[in-house]
């Protein structure tokens, strides 16, 4: 079996989905992303594919080696998540071929399902409260919120206390046993982590995710000592490498490796079995499609160290396009008390709508980031 052809669908609301066409029919899907950076990631594809086409899919450490290290230059978002993308479509063959599952070739179930959290609120989040009851209702036993706007280097206290109390309203409308991810984005600089970490712990978080960008993780150490709340980081770490000194400095608690861009399906996997030996949790980073859904699932079957999955269904990014619409069978996503459950199918296990997802890369999008800034002009960190 040979490797024939690479062919890339930007479709709403921000995705990039790839397909990889064999010889034998049997073809694979992939999600190569870095959201707002989707035509680049594009060309680092096409230039890979030079590479792949007349290669056999099955050898995928090999190819993943190829792509990764014959380069002088490597990782960072563009490259890993393009590799991520390729890597996904090749063991969405590899179990289509062997007809198996992905996560019975990593060693088999350690589970049937996952537990999952819902986002609730935006970017600059208000009545969360209502949101967060919602979400209770639907049978969500965990949720996930921007915890904070743009803060400053040093900021007020009214800042502050803005936190504190969307916060308490959130735990107020949900009681005691829903967890609450409280996500500071990178928002925040170290000293006003410090202050709000330990504001914050009285509402018991499940976790604090990225109290700080991931340039300053130096800075956990000391965020670490006004805190017993789980911190929580790696969306922007690229393969195991950039963990290796997150889990030797031993200040975080859930690590997020995005299967979409640390390096895909098996380095992640590696990621997890790292982390596993430092006693850390993983929680895989996933406001993504459902091709990367369905990959982190199949992740999620095989590592016992995962203890809660992202997924984006109804998230504020999805604007024209949801989590399901590209899916055949939408149902092979099944939301049950709090749950997802593992797909069982071949490959990845989704089957994916080609007519649609055509119909939707013929609309593509321009999807960006914000770009906000201080009171003063000054550029803050969205």
């Amino acid at each position: 079996m040979k490797i024939t052809n690479l062919i890339l669908y930007k479709v709403p609301p921000r995705w990039l989905f790839l397909k990889v066409e064999t010889d034998e029919g049997i073809s694979g899907w992939g999600e190569p992303i870095v959201e707002g950076k989707a035509d680049t990631v594009e060309a680092c594809v096409r230039e890979m594919s030079d590479y792949l086409i007349g290669k056999d899919p099955l050898m995928i450490e090999d190819h993943w080696q190829v792509l990764y290290r014959g380069g002088f230059y490597r990782g960072g978002p563009i490259l890993m998540s393009a590799i991520s993308g390729i890597e996904q479509a090749l063991w969405d063959i590899k179990g289509k071929f062997y007809q198996a599952p992905v996560y019975q070739m990593l060693g088999g179930a350690a589970r049937n399902k996952i537990r999952v959290y819902s986002w609730i609120g935006g970017d600059r989040p208000n009545d969360v409260a209502a949101a967060a009851r919602e979400k209770a209702e639907a049978g969500f036993t965990a949720i996930k919120m921007n915890a904070t706007e743009e803060m400053n280097y040093i900021d007020t206290t009214s800042r502050v206390e803005e936190v504190i109390n969307r916060i308490a309203a959130v735990r107020e409308a949900v009681g005691k046993d829903i967890g609450i991810g409280m996500d500071f984005h990178g928002r925040v600089h170290k000293t006003m982590a410090k202050t709000l970490v330990k504001e914050l712990e009285p509402y018991r978080p499940m976790f604090i995710e990225e109290p700080v960008l991931p340039e300053n993780n130096e800075a956990l150490r000391e965020i670490a000592r006004y805190t017993s709340s789980p911190i929580a980081t790696g969306e922007r770490q690229y393969t195991r490498w950039g963990f290796k000194q997150l889990l030797i400095d031993g200040y975080v608690d859930i690590i997020q490796p995005d299967l979409s861009h640390a390096g895909g399906i098996l380095e992640c996997k590696k990621i997890a079995a790292m982390a596993e030996a430092f006693d850390v949790a993983v929680a895989p980073h996933c406001p993504l499609g459902p091709i990367a859904l369905a990959s982190s699932l199949q992740l999620d079957a095989c590592t016992p160290n995962v203890i809660i999955q992202e997924q984006s269904l109804g998230i504020h990014y999805n604007q024209g396009s949801d989590l399901l619409d590209y899916l055949v069978d939408p149902t092979v996503f099944k939301y049950i008390d709090g749950f997802v459950e593992i797909p069982q199918g071949p490959g990845l296990g989704i089957e994916v709508n080609e007519e649609i997802v055509k119909e939707a890369a013929q609309r593509g999008h321009n999807w960006r980031n914000p770009i906000w800034r201080y009171e003063d002009g000054s550029v803050a960190e969205w």
